[in-house]
């Protein structure tokens, strides 16, 4: 198919740009349950390292109040991390996927954080909060599901109050020679098989290395951070490039 401005990447595939939501919502319904299990697996736990990494960037305070959102995050585990940080700090929740923030409800319930952690339906597209809201905004491994990625930086640029802070993790498409080969290897042959396993599905998995691979390369993305109308852009690759941090500030 030639690629449009009415059409965009699935994965491998090129879709209708308005049918991608709906593609995507069936994956993470399919993995809801075990999701965070299956990203354990996947990446030998190194997820819940990066992600401290993200939240430590924030610089929450200890004492004082800091109002955050976490997008994409359904289940519950950046926004976790984030109020442990400081007695107060609060997080909002934003998913688009009602089985995904399910989890996450459940998760904050047997954590007794009903009080701090909130869990919104909503689409990145147009998210459901005032401007100037928000001191810290993050989305961990969601910002590639977004059919229109510019369109999720400008709502994020939005919501955060002057002086915010945008930390945007995501699986990047540029790995350093000699752990590129392995990493694709890896990818493809090892992780649908094991998402099979896993959560009884292959495809999901299939479509998630899939779209690591569309996703910009880092200072590609960086540049539609910037704007989107942050400053102070930064990119910081880690574990060899597998992932990469992004960051701006709303001045």
């Amino acid at each position: 198919m030639t690629a449009t401005s009415t059409d965009t990447d699935f994965g491998f595939r090129r879709v209708d740009l308005d049918a991608k939501q709906g593609l995507v919502d069936d994956v993470f319904h399919k993995v809801a349950g075990r999701y965070d299990l299956m990203n354990d697996f996947m990446s030998v736990g190194l997820h819940r390292v990066w992600k401290d990494v993200m939240v430590n960037r924030l610089g929450i305070s200890k004492t004082r109040a800091f109002n955050h959102l976490d997008v994409a995050g359904g289940t519950g585990d950046v926004a976790f991390k984030v109020v442990s940080e400081g007695s107060g700090a609060r997080a909002n929740v934003c998913d688009i996927n009602g089985e995904m923030l399910k989890v996450g409800r459940q998760r904050a319930a047997e954590r007794d954080l009903d009080a701090r952690v909130e869990f919104v339906q909503g689409n990145a597209e147009e998210l459901p909060f005032p401007s100037s809201t928000f001191d810290g905004y993050t989305i961990a491994f969601g910002i590639r599901n977004v059919p229109r990625i510019q369109k999720a930086l400008d709502e994020a640029h939005r919501v955060l109050r002057p002086g915010g802070r945008l930390l945007v993790l995501e699986f990047s498409p540029e790995v350093i020679p000699g752990l590129d080969r392995a990493y694709d290897l890896y990818s493809f042959n090892i992780i649908p098989p094991m998402g099979k396993l896993v959560t009884g599905d292959a495809q999901p998995y299939q479509y998630l290395v899939e779209s690591i691979r569309k996703f910009p390369r880092p200072q590609v993305f960086a540049g539609m951070i910037a704007k989107a109308g942050f400053s102070r852009v930064d990119v910081t690759p880690m574990t060899g490039g597998v992932v990469c941090l992004h960051g701006g500030w709303k001045i």
